[in-house]
């Protein structure tokens, strides 16, 4: 037996009645989050250049092109979906892991169960094996892919969405392991994208999330593909992660112990390695920051390789600044917040929150946790010798009533999509969602 092998007769066998009350809900909470930052981001245009290619891509009408209403193949509309999740960089994220996993989750979910017409059951079982297949395949090597300087939810969510589009299709066993086994050449995502502050990283779950799809079709078709692409010499851990995986762990108590369940919302549209650090800073508010002489910043190291590095003190771009530490905790202290103004283009350009970046001064701390579960200090120095101080064991993550609210232009807005999201009536939900994403702000 291989992880997907394994992977595929847990996942074809599930059924509605083995999902625990607590997975259903943690599913139904990350696809409704999920739905929410996909709107704001169509309200903002921040994933054009994936809605136009979408669009352009057409091809029979399968799903839905959110925000569009207009209907084009599942795949194309997997891509452009997948982007919207992930646009602003304000979807979940699984600690262990350090993927986004409802951005490749949900795409497939949409994509391919308005595609075949899946009722509610089936497309929240969907739903569940794709959120615990990406977070386990991650988690079993933590820190690993990003090491090499490799996106983990490209790299881990092509085979949740391949998944997710075999169990909807119906696909045998054999198939759905041929299926993944297709779907790990796909696997990639750089990273290089923190060297220059572009933007390529919005694209990745949407690009995992189409090639999945792919995946899944191409095996139907008759297309075959390793059994052993997870922990073979040359499969994903090998190649793209260093050999640093525990391949055991990814089916390890299947349908025992639940991933879905530790997957946390962010309370910040921005990466999720500094959220501890953004949480420790709010402990030292209010602030007038024109008395900070320094601010110190205790940080894991595997954060501080990503959203530390000299470069961020001036990000170049809004997307830069989403990843740069000492910017985003001087705009924090500067302005009491972090919200997705926070990153709009005419926000970087502040000589006072720049001038405060300039001081904000890192220490790596080694902690036994991943990055993204680690704990975080905060020290404001003040003119006058005095020191505030504000620490976090972890990053508590976000309240999704307001968060959505916010997201979706209102408590009546949220109510609707929330109703739709409990029923989990498919053609209700995408009819809600694409709603909302017309509305201007």
């Amino acid at each position: 037996m291989t992880v997907s092998s394994d992977l595929a007769a847990w996942a074809l066998g599930l059924r509605r009645e083995d999902l625990p009350d607590e997975v259903v809900v943690a599913a139904r909470r990350h696809l409704l989050d999920g739905l929410g930052t996909a709107v704001a981001a169509a309200r903002r245009g921040a994933a054009e250049p994936a809605m136009s290619v979408a669009a352009g891509l057409g091809g029979p009408p399968e799903a839905t092109l959110l925000g569009r209403g207009v209907k084009i193949s599942a795949p194309a509309a997997a891509l452009a979906t997948g982007t919207l999740v992930h646009a602003l960089d304000f979807d979940d994220t699984h600690a262990g892991g350090l993927v986004h996993a409802t951005a490749v989750v949900l795409p497939a979910v949409l994509a391919v169960g308005e595609q075949v017409g899946a009722d509610a059951d089936e497309a929240l079982v969907a739903a569940v094996i794709g959120f615990e297949t990406v977070c386990r395949i991650a988690g079993a090597a933590p820190h690993a892919f990003h090491g090499r300087g490799l996106h983990a939810t490209m790299a881990c969510g092509v085979f949740s969405s391949a998944l997710v589009a075999a169990r909807l299709m119906g696909l045998d066993q054999t198939t759905t392991v041929d299926a993944l086994g297709v779907a790990g050449s796909s696997a990639g995502g750089l990273l290089e994208f923190l060297a220059t502050g572009s933007s390529t990283k919005q694209l990745h779950p949407g690009l995992a999330s189409h090639a999945g799809i792919l995946a899944a079709r191409l095996a139907a078709a008759g297309a075959n593909g390793p059994d052993s692409v997870i922990e073979g010499d040359r499969g994903l851990y090998a190649a793209l992660a260093d050999g640093h995986a525990d391949a055991a762990l990814v089916t390890a108590d299947l349908g025992v112990r639940w991933e879905t369940t530790r997957i946390t919302l962010k309370p910040y549209p921005a990466c999720q390695l500094m959220h501890a650090a953004l949480d420790a800073g709010r402990q030292v508010l209010p602030l007038d920051v024109s008395d900070v002489q320094d601010v110190a910043v205790e940080v894991h190291p595997d954060s501080a390789a990503i959203v530390c590095t000299p470069d961020k003190v001036d990000p170049r771009t809004a997307y830069d600044a989403k990843f740069s530490l000492p910017w985003s905790l001087a705009a924090l202290l500067t302005d009491g917040e972090v919200t997705v103004g926070t990153y709009e283009p005419d926000s970087l350009g502040r000589p006072e929150v720049r001038s405060l970046a300039t001081r904000v001064q890192v220490t790596e701390v080694p902690d036994a946790r991943v990055a993204a579960d680690a704990p975080s200090r905060v020290t404001v120095t003040l003119a006058d010798g005095r020191t505030l101080t504000g620490h976090v064991d972890h990053s508590a993550g976000a309240a999704l009533d307001a968060k959505l609210a916010a997201n979706v232009g209102g408590a009546e807005a949220a109510a609707d999509l929330a109703a739709a999201v409990e029923a989990f009536d498919l053609p209700a939900l995408i009819t809600v969602a694409d709603r909302l994403a017309k509305e201007n702000r």
